[in-house]
């Protein structure tokens, strides 16, 4: 792997890879955003959803009791990370704190787009607009019917969604376009690096809107399945990541790619 960049003063840590197309933190995303020389084409990310329960008492729980069933609690990938214990207006505040230091590193018209689950999609939305991006939309990820419930009295928890937007006037695209508002794609545990990590084929998809050659930012990189998506795709890559075992398995995986 690439030399890492310490930084005692921010307590951070920097890895460039992929030829130089691919520059990762370890860091707070609050801390490390504003000092970023940075003018991304899009933020897509996938932060905690701090859900998991209609209660307080339940989204206090840990992240493998809130979102592992079925005997899978020990898969090697199924291990915690954090900041998903905040309540609901807890959580729609920290959103816009790190929305808001995101938008400041995105060229004008970049877009915006972050994963939710249902329970937080009304708070996510109201967010999205507080943090001062122009909402446009919701894109479905349809996760299909190998999806599970609860029990057989409830309709699958099938979808998770993106909701997405830009900063300011959003122009029409010249490489390709419009795209497609539903992603239907399943998740194999066996390709998984993370207990919420993305399909990259999902990730795929939604990095289409970024013209080739253009940088994708995720401040919530965890194990990089946005950068892999980018990388493979002709985009660059920057991402953040504050749990150091995320991230040296996303600087793995990039390294990998053998760009």
């Amino acid at each position: 792997m690439s030399d890492v960049v310490k930084s005692p003063a921010l307590d951070c840590e920097r890895v460039e890879l992929a030829g130089g197309r691919a520059v990762l933190w370890r860091g707070d995303c609050l801390r490390l955003l504003p000092r970023l020389d940075l003018a991304a084409d899009a933020m897509i990310t996938d932060p905690p959803y701090s859900s998991g329960g209609l209660f307080r008492g339940d989204r206090q729980q840990s992240c493998v009791s809130k979102y592992v069933q079925g005997g899978y609690e020990h898969v090697v990938h199924n291990t915690e990370f954090c900041g998903d214990t905040r309540d609901s207006r807890g959580w729609s505040l920290w959103v816009v704190l790190w929305m808001s230091a995101a938008l400041d590193k995105l060229r004008d018209g970049g877009y915006v787009m972050s994963f939710t689950d249902w329970r937080q999609l009304p708070a996510l939305c109201d967010s999205i607009q507080a943090a001062g991006a122009v909402w446009r939309g919701v894109v479905v990820w349809d996760k299909t019917s190998s999806s599970r419930a609860p029990h057989k009295g409830y309709f699958r928890h099938q979808s998770e969604y993106v909701v997405w937007g830009s900063k300011g006037r959003l122009a029409a695209a010249t490489h390709g376009g419009p795209w497609d508002g539903v992603i239907r794609e399943r998740v194999n545990h066996r390709e998984k690096f993370h207990l919420a990590g993305k399909p990259v084929a999902t990730m795929q998809r939604l990095v289409e809107c970024v013209e080739p050659g253009g940088v994708v930012l995720d401040p919530f990189m965890g194990s990089g399945s946005t950068g892999v998506a980018a990388l493979q795709s002709g985009r660059r890559f920057v991402g953040v990541e504050i749990e150091q075992r995320h991230f040296d398995t996303a600087c793995r995986r990039i390294e990998a790619l053998g760009l």
